[in-house]
C-alpha cells in the first residue's frame, strides 16, 4: 500500500481523516491581497494550518498552466477533498478559497463584512447569502487570484448557486468528488486524534506508530456514526440542490480510490476538457 508523509497506509487519501476540526487551508500563490484588512484575514486563513506564516514558503516546483481557471469542488466529509484541493492548487497555481474559511478570518480580523457576520452569528442566525457573496467577490478580486481560483465547499443551496450567479461567479469546471456512504462513515469513526501532537491516525488505515501513542489517542465527539450520519445527509441534500446549476460544468469523480489515483482521474478529466495538464 501507499504511504501517507505520516509514515500511515494511505490508500484512502488518508487527508479525509482530518476533516471537520483539523481542516486546513491553502493558499496556492504568495502574493498578498491590498488592503489592510484584507491582508490580515489573509494570514488568518493562511495560518489556520497551525504553522504561523502568512504566505507559502518559496518553492522551485514548476506550476502547470491550464485553460481554466475557475473550479469548483465539493465532496462529503471524509470525501479527501482537502488533500484535492491542495494538489490542484499546488500543481495548477489555483488560489484555494474555502469559504467557511474566509468567513472566519474576516470575522477574526473585524473586516466590515466580517463585523456584518459576526452580528448574525452572534444571535445564532444563519449568515445571509448576500454577505458570504460579498466576500466570495471581494475574494476573487484579488490580485492572487486573477491567474485562477479553486472555491472550495461552497454553494451549498440553491440559493447560495443563484447569489453567486447574479454575481456574475461561475465556475467552469464542478468538481464532484464520490464515496459510498458506508466508507465514509468508516473514515471517520475510525480516526483518533493525537492530543499531545495533534496529529489524526486511523485505526485501520493509519494505525499510531508505538502503543505508547495508541494509548493516549482520543476520539473526538464528531467523529461518531451518530453524528456523522445526519452530516452526510445535509451534504447529500446540499449537492442535490446545486447540481442543476452546474449540470454543464458537471466532472463527477471516484473518490473511493488512494489519493494519487483520485488526482490522475481529475486531471485525466481535465485533459479531456482540453486543460493542459
Amino acid at each position: 500500500p501507499k504511504h501517507n508523509g505520516n509514515g500511515g497506509n494511505d490508500e484512502l487519501g488518508l487527508d479525509a481523516f482530518r476533516e471537520g476540526g483539523e481542516r486546513e487551508v491553502h493558499e496556492s500563490k504568495r502574493t498578498r491581497p491590498r488592503g489592510e484588512a484584507s491582508r490580515r484575514a489573509w494570514n488568518v486563513a493562511s495560518d489556520t494550518r497551525g504553522k504561523g506564516r502568512g504566505r507559502y514558503p518559496r518553492t522551485n516546483k514548476a506550476v502547470t498552466c491550464m485553460a481554466v481557471t475557475r473550479v469548483m469542488i465539493s465532496g462529503a466529509p471524509a470525501s479527501g477533498k482537502g488533500t484535492q484541493c491542495e494538489l490542484l492548487s499546488e500543481n495548477f497555481g489555483l488560489t484555494h478559497i474555502s469559504a467557511g474559511d474566509l468567513l472566519r478570518a474576516e470575522v477574526a480580523s473585524g473586516t466590515a463584512n466580517g463585523k456584518k457576520a459576526k452580528e448574525f452569528m452572534d444571535a445564532g442566525k444563519l449568515v445571509p447569502n448576500e454577505i458570504v457573496v460579498t466576500m466570495v467577490k471581494d475574494r476573487l478580486s484579488q490580485s492572487d487570484a486573477q491567474a485562477g481560483w479553486l472555491l472550495d465547499g461552497y454553494p451549498r443551496s440553491k440559493d447560495q448557486a443563484d447569489a453567486l450567479e447574479e454575481a456574475d461567479i461561475r465556475p467552469e469546471v464542478f468538481l464532484l468528488l464520490e464515496v459510498p456512504e458506508e466508507m465514509l462513515v468508516e473514515r471517520v469513526v475510525g480516526r483518533r486524534l493525537d492530543p499531545e501532537t495533534g496529529k489524526i491516525y486511523h485505526l485501520k488505515y493509519a494505525p499510531p506508530e508505538s502503543d505508547e501513542i495508541a494509548a493516549r489517542l482520543i476520539q473526538r465527539s464528531d467523529d461518531t456514526e451518530e453524528k456523522v450520519v445526519p452530516r452526510l445527509e445535509t451534504h447529500n441534500s446540499n449537492v442535490a440542490a446545486i447540481l442543476d446549476s452546474y449540470k454543464d460544468a458537471l466532472v463527477r469523480i471516484n473518490g473511493n480510490q488512494a489519493k494519487d489515483q483520485v488526482y490522475a482521474d481529475i486531471e485525466s478529466a481535465l485533459k479531456s476538457l482540453n486543460v493542459s495538464a
